[in-house]
């Protein structure tokens, strides 16, 4: 808004705010995202709201099945999105800034570290498939597969380490 209290003009060619540019994430940086482009990469899996083990010699990643507290198993979407840091401090809040430094831990069918490797999205992301339940649908998220991470010792998080690609 303008000093006087009206909306600024968009500089010409710029979308709304709320507009997502057609195939933007083949088009378009990171960090050249709009803020719905940028939420409207996620495919609502929830993979990366599970609690993950890392090897400390090796540096491997294996995710569990335990989640954050956060995470809600039926949406596979974060209960308190907006404020997840205040609360959660050690979650990390995916940017265009931190995607290179964080992409490692993130699981192989995730859109942002897909376009930043430079992939195509797979066909069952929402985005290409038209669909807001495609990812749920095609078995690509963790709904209904989660277990609260209070109600698992974190010494038995072992026992509870996914298998299969993630």
């Amino acid at each position: 808004m303008s000093e006087n209290g009206r909306r600024k003009p968009r500089a010409p060619g710029a979308p709304p705010r709320t507009a997502l540019r057609p195939r933007f994430w083949e088009r378009f940086r990171l960090d050249e995202l709009t803020p719905a482009e940028w939420e409207a990469l996620c495919d609502g899996c929830g993979k990366c709201c599970l609690n993950k083990l890392e090897d400390a010699e090796t540096g491997e990643i294996a995710f569990t099945r335990i989640a954050c507290r956060l995470f809600d198993d039926e949406t596979c979407r974060c209960t308190q999105y907006r404020i997840r840091k205040q609360i959660v401090p050690e979650c990390v809040v995916l940017t265009p800034e931190n995607i290179g430094k964080t992409a490692h831990w993130m699981p192989a069918s995730c859109a942002y570290k897909l376009v930043y490797q430079g992939h195509p999205l797979p066909d069952w992301h929402p985005l290409l498939s038209g669909q807001a339940d495609s990812t749920h649908r095609g078995g690509h998220s963790v709904r209904g597969r989660t277990l609260p991470e209070f109600e698992v010792p974190e010494e038995e998080w072992e026992n509870h380490i996914i298998e299969e690609e993630i």
